[in-house]
């Protein structure tokens, strides 16, 4: 029986992995995008009702103007590159949220939310996107969708991966409640590993840089975050980084990528590069062609 069910394991996993873009890493997909995404719009359309939003009028249209100049960038670069299938079905969403919590969080299709607890380390609208970039990455690259999947595998067993399959839209439902929990059991942070947070940082550079935004932001900005200077916000930043890597971790990494990153910027943006990013232009000025990136 233990031969039998390792055997429907694999099956299911090669069946059903694909990977994700840009970084190539491969990724267990069990459950279906149509039933993620519903759960999540329903789950995140709850959770606005119930939250109360910003009444800063600036705050919220810079984070709405970052976050679909992002989206957009994403869209560009989905469609430069034969992808848009994969995301045609998400409906960007950003909004501004009054918690004094240093926090962000994004759910499938789309669907982030920015707390005003996290403006102060920010500081500015490149700031913003370095936030912005990371969740809009966690959503391109379907961590939630794999967190699902992989809760399925460790809930119900290798015997039991063939009738989920059959039956995903009753256990998206089900464990979506866990992966996807909103509320004080996760204080609004979706529990990704440390592998998906890495990964979100490393394709948030890029989107940010396409979207014409200077990834060298990101160093200063998770320095901040490391070095919080307030005992409030001391708490809430331990309290995020205790589920995620350090920010020496997340620096170190960034440092190593962002050569490469900014290679990319420099190539789209070279003739139109601002350090507080007034242009509202959300495509690149000046394309080059290039093999590695395929713009």
């Amino acid at each position: 029986m233990k031969k039998i069910s390792l055997l429907l394991l694999i099956a299911a996993c090669i069946w059903s992995c694909s990977s994700v873009p840009i970084t190539g890493r491969k990724q267990l997909m069990l459950v279906s995008e149509t039933d993620v995404l519903a759960s999540s719009f329903d789950s995140y359309s709850a959770y606005m009702k119930a939250a109360k939003k910003s009444t800063d009028k600036n705050a919220a249209t810079l984070v709405t103007k970052v976050g679909q100049r992002i989206a957009d960038a994403v869209e560009y670069y989905y469609k430069s590159n034969g992808m848009e299938e994969m995301i045609k079905s998400y409906a960007w969403e950003f909004n501004l949220v009054e918690d004094e919590n240093v926090n962000a969080f994004c759910m499938p299709g789309g669907k982030i939310v920015v707390y005003t607890g996290i403006l102060p380390v920010t500081q500015d609208e490149t700031g913003l996107a370095v936030v912005l970039g990371h969740e809009v990455a966690h959503a391109v690259a379907k961590h939630a969708n794999e967190r699902m999947s992989q809760q399925m595998v460790i809930a119900y067993g290798a015997e039991a991966v063939t009738s989920l399959l059959g039956n995903t839209s009753d256990k998206v439902k089900s464990i979506g409640g866990t992966v996807l929990g909103l509320g004080a059991q996760f204080g609004v942070m979706l529990p990704f590993s440390r592998k998906h947070e890495l990964e979100a940082d490393h394709l948030g550079l890029i989107f940010m840089a396409i979207a014409g935004y200077n990834p060298e932001a990101a160093v200063p900005f998770w320095q901040r975050m490391s070095q919080p200077s307030g005992s409030a916000v001391e708490n809430t930043v331990l309290e995020f980084f205790s589920t995620h890597p350090s920010g020496e971790t997340r620096i170190a990494d960034i440092q190593k990528e962002l050569p490469e990153v900014m290679e990319i910027y420099n190539a789209l943006w070279e003739n139109n590069k601002s350090t507080n990013t007034n242009n509202t232009n959300t495509k690149p000025a000046n394309i080059k062609t290039d093999e590695k990136w395929h713009f």
